[in-house]
């Protein structure tokens, strides 16, 4: 056995033996990256304490991660596409490993936060590298059901990242939760190597570096607008990047829908299956990411637990993500992806809704329903969506597909954090002026409590610092009557600070619940949406053929630059593509424009199907090289030297006797 793995996937006339293995390698190199978020969440208390962050350092931390994962991945899966998959994919965990060990011995908050910003960068590589590499692996009668895995590894990345790095920090210091993505990111690397096969695009044209740049500049802008201006205010730079994200989108949109070869094809999202699932997507993550925000928040400061007791407690959402997943992988080929994404994101705002009876008095026994549900939704939902987007792409596009699905989650997940992160930091401010109003609270003090929950338990556990610094002098007074009125001052200010807690506890639950109910109004006014947007079973006829001509499209712009290229169709090689706006073949002559059936079983014209028909590359039992009723079948050229220019199927396709893949 060779000890690493050089033969592409293209040129296997077989399906990949170790494909599986091959996926759990994609999947730890998935897990990290997902994990390198949650997990500082945790960690940033400690954080905060020893390199003194203010709560804008602090935010750059964590968010200095996503600005440049997000803005970079599109533009990044293209180059993969073209190039290596797979040396993407290493590449990137390289950089990633690279930044972590620059973030463990860093000694400030601008060191931190580049580090994160570099490790941002190697997570812009690894993600649509292993949604690409999966998809070109897997045959299509396989890939939903790895999709499925992949999601259900996003999911437990989520709930697992808090639980390592609590472990971590009951006997290490914040550094460890750096540090411990290095040996994972090296026995990925040897993983990759070894068990995942090169891939790229068979046929890969120039890449639009243009739209590439452009798509940097509006979603990094965007992304940097969404974090600015809800936590710092509206201020120049807010406006600033708000305008440069605006006016790069329309330019971006402008320049892909002239260019021949865009680096991806916007005319996609006018697809009510594509333009469903990347809503769903996205407000999916704005829920999920929003609650995960506040949730890990109420557990370790209003509840008290440690970190890693805050981790174990997430736990059931992970274990709910799996089962979600197996429901969805049995459910989905059987009543279709628009129920199953439907039922997920109801579940997801019922558990929104569930956490609006949070309060002063609710413990954690209340917070597990809402998470299982919410697990179940995440599992339910997100895989039909992501094999959705993917299959929307050709393999030539395969990474910018994993891309558009993963800035969808990315901008959902910023967008969560941000809006729902803004609502509940006002929403506890208001609530603590009114617990703490008629008090002898100083306003300072109370303009520092109402920063965050954390600020707020600061300020209280000060003034019961005070109280029993005075108590301790009390005890050391000679005369008595000064000593009685030390101890009177002290049980004061300890009444107050025991006062202060409780108002900071009630004021931050009741955020929580308000917080909760503007999540869930979200997510079900977007759940009305992506069902009305996602065709009731699989693609419509109009859809497919729009989808179809779409990519011919892009398949004749990119024929114009070989000049003089002809395909043998009729067997003595004169036959002759016209497209004409199908890019659609026939056996012996011209395509007409409309559905047309040749002898040899081609089918062409506006009405196509992703499937084709019995005869040469058909699927179903009368084709040779049947794929089966899960796949979507190959547009066959007819002749022994027709090539195939259409997205090739995962399965074998025999065309006039020669085998495709």
């Amino acid at each position: 056995m060779r000890l690493v793995m050089n033969e592409p996937v293209e040129r296997m006339d077989r399906p990949y033996a170790r494909r599986w293995w091959a996926l759990l390698v994609l999947c730890l190199s998935l897990l990290i990256i997902v994990m390198a978020n949650t997990a500082l969440t945790v960690a940033a208390p400690d954080m905060t304490q020893d390199l003194g962050l203010s709560s804008a350092d602090l935010q750059w931390v964590i968010d200095g991660y996503t600005v440049p994962y997000a803005a970079l991945m599109l533009l990044l899966g293209a180059i993969g596409d073209k190039y290596s998959r797979r040396g993407a994919l290493i590449l990137g965990l390289v950089v990633f490993g690279g930044g972590a060990v620059a973030g463990s011995l860093v000694d400030s908050s601008t060191g931190v936060i580049a580090a994160r910003a570099v490790m941002g960068v190697g997570a812009a590589l690894i993600m649509p590298a292993t949604l690409s590499l999966l998809a070109a692996t897997f045959p299509r009668a396989e890939r939903a059901k790895a999709i499925v895995l992949w999601t259900a590894t996003a999911g437990l990345a989520i709930a697992a990242g808090p639980l390592v790095a609590g472990a971590l920090l009951e006997h290490h210091g914040w550094s460890s939760t750096f540090l411990i993505n290095v040996p994972i990111a090296a026995l990925a690397i040897v993983g990759t190597l070894v068990l995942v096969p090169p891939s790229k695009a068979a046929h890969h044209n120039r890449i639009d570096y243009v739209g590439g740049l452009l798509s940097v500049v509006w979603i990094g802008s965007l992304v940097y607008m969404i974090i600015e201006g809800p936590h710092f205010g509206w201020g120049a730079k807010a406006v600033t990047a708000a305008v440069a994200a605006g006016a790069g989108l329309v330019l971006f949109v402008l320049w892909e829908l002239r260019h021949p070869r865009p680096v991806v094809d916007v005319r996609r999202f006018a697809h009510r299956r594509f333009a469903g699932s990347n809503l769903a997507v996205a407000l999916f993550f704005l829920a999920v990411f929003g609650a995960f925000y506040y949730l890990t928040q109420h557990l370790q400061f209003v509840l008290g637990y440690d970190a890693l007791d805050t981790g174990v407690r997430m736990l059931p959402l992970a274990g709910a993500v799996f089962v979600g997943s197996a429901l969805t992988g049995y459910l989905t080929p059987r009543i279709g992806m628009k129920f199953t994404v439907t039922a997920g994101m109801v579940g997801g705002t019922v558990a929104l809704a569930l956490l609006t009876r949070v309060d002063a008095s609710s413990a954690y026994g209340d917070l597990v329903l809402p998470l299982v549900i919410l697990g179940l939704a995440i599992g339910l939902a997100l895989s039909p969506c992501t094999d959705a987007i993917m299959g929307a792409f050709p393999e030539a596009e395969l990474g910018v597909g994993g891309a558009v699905n993963d800035t969808s989650l990315e901008l959902g997940g910023s967008l969560g954090i941000a809006i729902l992160g803004s609502v509940l930091a006002g929403s506890y401010s208001s609530h603590l002026a009114d617990a703490t109003a008629g008090s002898k609270l100083p306003a300072g003090a109370l303009t520092t409590a109402q920063d965050s929950v954390g600020a707020g338990y600061a300020v209280a556990q000060g003034i019961g610092d005070k109280a029993r610094a005075l108590g301790e002098q009390a005890a050391q007074t000679a005369n008595a009557e000064q000593a009685a009125q030390l101890k009177a001052q002290a049980g004061q200010l300890a009444d107050g600070a025991r006062q202060m807690a409780d108002a900071v506890g009630s004021s931050f639950s009741d955020a929580v619940a308000h917080t909760s109910l503007v999540g869930a109004v979200i997510l079900g006014v977007g759940t009305v949406l992506v069902a009305v947007l996602l065709p009731r079973k699989g693609r419509t006829e109009s859809e497919a053929a729009a989808e179809r001509e779409s990519e011919n499209g892009a398949a004749k712009r990119a024929g114009g630059e070989a000049e003089g290229r002809t395909r043998d169709q009729s067997g003595s090689g004169t036959g002759d593509e016209t497209g004409a706006g199908t890019g659609g073949e026939t056996g012996a002559g011209a395509d007409t424009g409309t559905r047309a059936e040749t002898g040899a079983g081609t089918r062409t014209g506006a009405e196509t199907e992703t499937e084709t028909e019995t005869g040469t590359g058909a699927e179903g039992g009368a084709g040779a090289g049947a794929e089966g009723a899960a796949g979507t079948g190959t547009r066959a050229a007819v002749g022994a030297d027709a090539p195939v220019d259409a997205e090739v199927s995962s399965e074998e396709t025999v065309s006039a006797g020669k085998t495709t893949r």
